[in-house]
């Protein structure tokens, strides 16, 4: 009989701990299989311990395991390493599992070793109007780019996805996640797969319900972490991952020249103008369309803009502190914005 294992990071999640953990064990199996699932908890303080001792006395496959550092890549590994078990599948404390989820990722998994991580898409519950506005960016080419998993309608091959399975042999052939990244663990692991001759699959027949709490400045953070550590991972592996991700830093630099460029008069300042130009017109015709009372235009605005200009400061800063000053991570960006 096969053997999966959930892994849950976790930190004070009162809310949402009970029906993230009740959707998985409600999963709909095609096959007989022993289902485990570990919530590693970052040592909550809000009542969220003791929803999952109530949860354990109900399942008695559920287990707590604590995760002193508070940290998510030692959350993920932890897990893991608890049981050994056929699949491996982790899930946020808000993402709330499709009953199809779990048998479909297996089924997919068993059916082609080529395939060595699945996903699936992201349906998203807004916590408040603010988040609403973020999650709509977010599901954009404009907001994310091209390519990127949460803006794909059908199933495809990707680069990573958000919620995966894998086999657990492929934690035997690349490791285990980095310990070193506060962010982008996920990410960092993913390429490893792919470099080592792997695929990752994203799956639309299977979604998460997503619950989304948001605020521009936790955005802002978000973001300016995810440019940063993104250096990190390229130092680590001596390239760059992702093409797409040189957009934000290169625009970032292409708009503080434009300060230094108008000190010169020349007829061509104009010229050189026009690429921001085009940004400022598409940035103004996606909100439109996004929009559906005027106060929501702003908010578009900003939210795009967040987005964009965040990712790359924090990329810059990552090729300052990593790539010219030889520096190892800096201790303001191990705090996490949530």
């Amino acid at each position: 009989m096969k053997s999966l294992l959930v892994t849950i990071p976790c930190r004070n999640e009162v809310n949402f701990i009970e029906e993230c953990v009740t959707a998985i064990y409600q999963s709909n199996f095609r096959e007989a299989i022993d289902l485990y699932v570990t919530v590693v908890d970052g040592m909550s303080d809000d009542g969220t311990r003791d929803i999952i001792y109530s949860l354990m006395d109900k399942y008695p496959s559920l287990n707590l395991i604590d995760n002193v550092k508070q940290l998510t890549p030692y959350a993920f590994n932890l897990g893991i390493l608890s049981r050994r078990c056929d699949y491996y599948q982790i899930v946020g404390v808000r993402q709330i599992l499709s009953s199809n989820y779990l048998s479909k990722s297996i089924e997919i998994l068993s059916s082609d070793d080529s395939i060595w991580c699945v996903g699936g898409n992201v349906e998203n519950v807004y916590l408040n109007d603010i988040g609403e506005i973020i999650s709509k960016a977010m599901s954009t080419s404009f907001g994310m780019g091209l390519g990127n998993f949460r803006v794909l309608e059908n199933s495809t091959f990707v680069d990573t996805v958000g919620t995966p399975m894998y086999p657990s042999w492929v934690f035997e052939k690349i490791g285990f996640f980095d310990e070193d990244l506060v962010r982008n663990q996920d990410d960092d692991f993913n390429f490893r797969v792919t470099k080592t001759g792997g695929k990752i699959w994203l799956e639309t027949s299977i979604t998460i319900k997503y619950y989304v709490r948001a605020n521009f400045k936790g955005l802002y953070t978000q973001f300016y972490q995810y440019g940063y550590w993104k250096v990190f991972v390229n130092t680590k592996h001596k390239t760059v991952t992702t093409y797409r991700q040189l957009v934000p830093p290169l625009f970032v630099t292409y708009s503080c020249s434009l300060i230094l460029f108008f000190q010169i008069p020349s007829p061509f300042n104009w010229i050189y103008f026009s690429g921001f130009l085009a940004y400022l017109s598409i940035l103004i015709v996606v909100s439109v369309k996004l929009s559906i009372k005027f106060k929501e235009f702003e908010k578009f605005l900003r939210t795009f803009i967040i987005l964009h200009f965040s990712y790359g400061f924090g990329y810059l800063h990552g090729i300052l502190n990593f790539l010219l000053l030889q520096r190892k991570p800096s201790k303001n960006q191990m705090k996490l914005s949530r």
